[in-house]
């Protein structure tokens, strides 16, 4: 069982690294974005907004297991 449970923690947190660095990515492509227009930026701002929920949705779940995802 402990196998288990430390298997699970282990993809969660790869889940998780994977969501951040996904949340990074679309916030730079804000900044690629402003050159392409107002419309261009509130798609890509909208889009870097749900992928940082993404990551802290996971941070969550992996403070409640007791790991810390602060850098």
């Amino acid at each position: 069982e402990v196998s288990v449970n430390q298997s699970a923690h282990a993809e969660l947190i790869a889940t998780y690294r994977r969501a951040k660095a996904e949340a990074a990515h679309k916030q730079a492509l804000i900044k690629t974005a402003g050159a392409k227009g107002p419309k261009a930026i509130q798609t890509a701002v909208d889009t870097a907004t749900k992928a940082a929920k993404r990551r802290d949705s996971y941070a969550e779940k992996l403070a409640q297991l007791g790991v810390d995802t602060r850098d």
